[in-house]
């Protein structure tokens, strides 16, 4: 294990040194990354930004890994069916803090990867298996997107217009929200942990219980007034105070006007006259109305400018290669493109941005963490040749 791993058994406290290290929090801990497409991917880079050295061990019927989610990692292949496969794999795991898997249960154990397994070598690795119904129940080994575990966590029964099918938004709810950074917050945690006990954590970490944590406050207000039924509610998007509104370019603002006071100043600023209560539904019709009329009467810049020092809360609604251009993003972080999204959280004195290169780097890697050079390129030379048969991204 290394420094930051054989430190914690001995010590309960993190020294201050560390925590304030300028290459990230987590500088200083390893993370080994067996999963693909989004969640997991999504935690590693999480973890990558803030430090932590990545690992992506490819191969076998894994797909390409997701470049937009692969910064600040290293990758490698594995045939895990070869000896010598598994036996790289042992001698990354002996030195590791973190090993993640998305596989459905049972595969990694098959792989010689499972956690009873790679803990008898590492006593104290933080083990995530990230699925998206998790380890048990009926439907542990059935297979699943990001719109299957937002329909079985009952999220996507809320979402869309009351005449419409439901409507996922894009995968952020359950891949990237309840996969990736719940996972990324278990494997956090099981750190701080260990740095108490010495001891590793196994974390099964499921995107359908990911989500039902986030839909606390919406399973709440479940067949209320506040959220009836699809397509209806305060947050749904379809009260007059808490929607989007077309402007004279066909562009939109969102209206986030939920506070008296907000509204007020909404509808002053418009010059709509005597303030109506808005939480009243029968003044809904008449405020959707007038406010439709107003926002129709100028582009959507005319009204970002008009509101820009209203405490109304109107904004803008941005396309996403409009954002490089837009001054709160850019002030919060001037080297911001699509295709290097910021570090977060963000921490007093970085941590910085980290670079992107996926070229393979088997060899290297495996001899760096102490494997025969000779073994080391017989590895490499095994995995090659293994085919990539798994979904790809992007698809199209």
């Amino acid at each position: 294990m290394i420094e930051a791993s054989t430190q914690a058994a001995d010590s309960p406290q993190i020294s201050g040194a560390e925590i304030s290290d300028p290459a990230g929090p987590l500088a200083g801990i390893r993370v080994l990354d067996m999963t693909r497409l989004a969640p997991g991917p999504y935690a590693s880079m999480l973890l990558a930004d803030l430090g932590a050295e990545v690992i992506v061990i490819g191969g076998g019927r894994s797909g390409l890994p997701v470049p937009s989610l692969s910064r600040g990692k290293e990758f490698i292949a594995l045939d895990l069916k070869s000896d010598d496969g598994r036996h790289a794999l042992r001698q990354l795991v002996s030195e590791a803090d973190v090993f993640m898997e998305g596989f459905r249960p049972g595969v990694a154990e098959r792989l010689g990867a499972g956690y009873e397994e790679l803990s008898k070598i590492n006593p104290g690795l933080v083990y995530c298996s990230v699925t998206g119904y998790g380890q048990t129940g009926p439907l542990a080994q059935r297979a699943g997107h990001d719109i299957n575990y937002l329909a079985a966590a009952g999220a996507l029964g809320t979402f869309g217009p009351a005449d419409q099918p439901p409507v996922p938004p894009l995968n952020l709810v359950a891949d990237l929200g309840g996969g990736g950074m719940l996972s990324a917050f278990g494997i956090v945690s099981a750190l701080y942990e260990r740095s108490k006990t010495g001891k590793g954590r196994y974390i099964d970490s499921a995107m359908v219980d990911g989500v039902l944590s986030m839909m606390a406050m919406n399973f709440a207000d479940w067949h209320t007034p506040t959220l009836p039924r699809r397509g209806e509610g305060v947050l749904t998007g379809t009260t007059p105070f808490y929607r989007c509104y077309s402007c004279s370019d066909n562009r939109y603002v969102a209206v986030g006007a939920l506070e008296t006071a907000f509204f007020a100043e909404l509808w002053n600023t418009l010059d709509l006259g005597a303030v109506p209560d808005h939480f009243d539904r029968a003044t809904w019709p008449s405020i959707e109305e007038s406010l439709t009329d107003a926002f129709g009467t100028k582009p959507m810049g005319e009204w970002a400018r008009i509101f820009a020092e209203v405490d109304a809360c109107v904004t803008p609604v941005l396309e996403p290669h409009e954002l490089a251009s837009f001054e709160q993003i850019i002030s919060r972080d001037p080297g911001f493109t699509l295709e290097s999204v910021p570090v977060i959280p963000a921490f007093q004195d970085g941590p910085e941005r980290r670079q992107t290169d996926m070229e393979p780097r088997t060899e290297k890697v495996l001899v760096r963490q102490g494997l025969d050079p000779e073994l080391a390129a017989r590895v490499a030379a095994q995995s090659e040749r293994t085919a990539v048969t798994g979904l790809s991204w992007p698809p199209l």
